[in-house]
């Protein structure tokens, strides 16, 4: 009986540290809910606004010759996946990864010749565990970060050293919901086609003048758009491991908080049981 007793004691104060942790991560998850929430909104804002005037770039005929327009038909696949920097954050991490093997296992089968999948380019530590050598942070990921690295994947699509370009990231949909999608990127043609505005080059004229001319300006304006919607995605995937860790935290200490209360009613029990049978021994033995 003292041993189940000493046992109780040990297992609530174990579970009441793990609550205290679980707060801590807890708030301070809520503290950054709010700027993570306005950046996502701000890097949203500017995605929309570079893919609008991309789309209206993309809409004229000669812009039909950028390297960057038609879907090219090939396999060769390079995703972007952005993951947390921690864990403990519910099913954040896992529904990347999930997404991402189903993405190389598709890409796989439509590839002759053995190409083990797409190749991945990891932003976020777990993401870089996983993956290999990449951005380690996405919390810290800035914008300059994100420009840099569109110009040089840019640069490679033109050249023609792969043929797709897309990012796996997680869509902010409430504190209560977040899901693993994938967004293509490059060319532009799928990107469209995917969002349902149809092949750009078949579009009407709009009346635009530009200089020295839409073609030029179109193949300029791609990597600012290709980083627009890199940052976007970091942004609003940081913003959902923080809702996803903050709803995490609070299940976790909800859980705690039960399992203590559980805990404490056994260790009652099993202390007033160990001093009934001591009275009960003291009076047995007075009686003899």
């Amino acid at each position: 009986m003292g041993a189940d007793i000493k046992l109780l004691r040990t297992r609530i104060k174990s579970v009441d540290s793990t609550l205290h942790l679980t707060r801590a991560m807890g708030l301070v998850a809520s503290s950054k809910i709010r700027r993570s929430g306005e950046a996502m909104l701000h890097g949203r804002e500017y995605a929309g606004a570079v893919e609008n005037t991309v789309r209206l770039l993309a809409s004229c005929r000669e812009c039909g010759r950028s390297p960057y327009i038609s879907d090219r038909g090939g396999a060769r696949t390079k995703i972007i996946v952005i993951a947390g920097d921690r864990g403990l954050a519910g099913g954040y991490n896992a529904g990347v990864f999930r997404l991402a093997a189903s993405v190389a296992a598709s890409v796989a089968a439509d590839v002759d010749g053995g190409v083990d999948g797409a190749e991945f380019i990891p932003v976020g530590k777990r993401a870089c565990e996983r993956y290999g050598d990449g951005f380690l942070s996405s919390e810290n990921f800035s914008f300059e970060d994100a420009r840099s690295f569109s110009s040089y994947m840019c640069e490679e699509f033109a050249r023609g050293e792969y043929d797709r370009l897309g990012i796996i990231y997680t869509k902010y949909i409430s504190m209560m919901k977040q899901e693993a999608e994938l967004s293509w990127l490059l060319p532009l043609e799928r990107v469209f086609r995917d969002a349902g505005g149809g092949k750009p080059a078949e579009k009407s004229e709009h009346g635009v003048v530009f200089e020295p001319d839409a073609l030029h300006v179109l193949n300029a304006a791609v990597p600012e758009y290709v980083a627009g919607e890199i940052f976007s995605k970091v942004r609003e995937s940081f913003a959902s491991e923080v809702a996803a860790r903050r709803m995490a935290m609070d299940s976790a200490e909800k859980n705690a908080r039960q399992m203590i209360s559980d805990l404490q009613l056994a260790y009652n029990r099993a202390r007033q049981g160990a001093i009934t049978q001591e009275i009960t021994e003291i009076v047995a033995g007075s009686d003899a």
